[in-house]
């Protein structure tokens, strides 16, 4: 069940991915299928319909979290990050927003050369920033 009902970061998650994707929840669901199993969709119209809402559903598993990337086209970090904030309530260091869960996975995904150039890239545009 939702541990707090003020959390909602994986319900508005989903709620707001899957308009900007054009599904229903139906379409959404099908999609749902985890990438290491490769079976059959791990979520229901009723339980998406339910997370969107913010009613009281259980906890999502890591095959869960995974299928639901997977049907909303995002890496599961994202999703991980958001669970963990509505049902457990752990707050990142970056915050609940979206955005910013996303550059934080995307940044991580790169290899350490790459890292480095982007932040030398940053601190050239923080340095050019007007006081």
């Amino acid at each position: 069940m939702t541990s707090d009902p003020e959390r909602t970061e994986l319900s508005d998650l989903v709620r707001e991915r899957r308009t900007e994707l054009g599904l229903s929840l139906r379409a959404l669901a099908g999609r749902c299928i985890d990438p290491e199993s490769a079976g059959e969709p791990l979520w229901k119209y009723a339980v998406l319909n339910r997370l969107e809402r913010r009613l009281p559903v259980i906890p999502p598993r890591l095959p869960e979290l995974r299928a639901l990337a997977a049907g909303l086209d995002l890496p599961v970090e994202v999703l991980q990050g958001a669970a963990g904030s509505q049902f457990m309530g752990i707050q990142p260091p970056w915050g609940s927003s979206r955005e910013m869960r996303s550059l934080v996975t995307d940044y991580l995904a790169l290899s350490p050369e790459s890292r480095d150039r982007l932040r030398s890239i940053v601190r050239l545009w923080a340095a050019d920033r007007p006081a």
